[in-house]
């Protein structure tokens, strides 16, 4: 879902989403992307939907370090998860290194793929901590946290789940730890390059749940697809490249609402299609 309507037009879109069987909605965590204003801030986007919908989970695809601190993310969290009676799916990622993706906005020097990383072990340990309340006191080398109170904690027990968005080893890693769903893009690529991609990963995935002592079947995988990219010009054709992404493991699928003016996300009609054949 795009965080780009002033409600309540956008949030007609999240009750057609829902209305069309969808089991979960999502919206980008950014304060601009790509350029695209404007762009309007996730979590409070969740909160408004969570009050228009009933059934359809929400979440965020994803919220990063670049321009969010655990502890405020964690009690947005809390707060979304609370009205939306505990339907919020918390998707997290190391965030993008370009500053179209909020990379460097809040200044200081650039971060290198290893603090990148570092930082984003750290910051979902942190956020991990605080979601499960009900006092953290944290001290690390990136962030830290004094006598943050989060009693009597979220909806969920003993948190929202994790979508973690990860390619790395390390971060595959923390998805195996602590992901309820590890997600990817498949770098977004010609067809056969992004499906080998994948098929990689996917590999990567196995052996970090094998390092940690998690059984690979419990965590589920998402492909996030390009807004205008293959398999959604048609029901058949999104039916394919789900069968395909299937036979490699892949659990889930995200797909864009289309965004009139832009050619991003499928057409309405054919989304529609697709969400009842899935739905059934």
């Amino acid at each position: 879902m795009w965080p780009t309507e002033s409600w309540p037009a956008a949030g007609e879109r999240w009750r057609r989403a829902e209305e069309m069987g969808f089991e979960t909605a999502w919206v980008y965590d950014h304060v601009a992307w790509r350029g695209s204003t404007p762009w309007f801030d996730a979590y409070a986007t969740l909160a408004a939907a969570a009050v228009v919908t009933e059934r359809i989970r929400l979440g965020t695809l994803v919220t990063s370090a670049n321009f969010r601190h655990p502890v405020p993310t964690a009690h947005a969290a809390r707060t979304v998860d609370d009205i939306s009676g505990g339907r919020l799916t918390l998707g997290i990622g190391a965030g993008g290194i370009a500053r179209t993706s909020d990379a460097g906005i809040l200044g200081g020097p650039e971060w290198s793929p290893r603090e990148r990383a570092e930082r984003f072990a750290e910051w979902t340990d942190l956020l991990d901590r605080l979601l499960r309340g009900p006092e953290t006191t944290f001290e690390g080398v990136h962030y830290s946290a004094r006598e943050v109170v989060t009693a009597p904690g979220c909806v969920q027990r003993p948190r929202p789940p994790f979508a973690i968005a990860a390619t790395g080893p390390r971060g595959m890693r923390l998805a195996a730890r602590q992901g309820a769903l590890w997600v990817t893009t498949g770098r977004w690529q010609e067809p056969a390059a992004m499906y080998e991609t994948v098929r990689t990963e996917i590999a990567g995935l196995e052996e970090a749940c094998a390092a940690e002592g998690r059984d690979p079947a419990e965590l589920r995988r998402m492909l996030l697809t390009e807004p205008a990219g293959p398999g959604l010009e048609s029901p058949a054709a999104f039916e394919d490249l789900a069968g395909r992404y299937a036979e490699l493991g892949i659990t889930d699928i995200a797909v864009h609402w289309p965004r009139p003016g832009t050619g991003d996300g499928p057409d309405l009609t054919a989304l529609a299609e697709i969400a009842r054949r899935r739905t059934g």
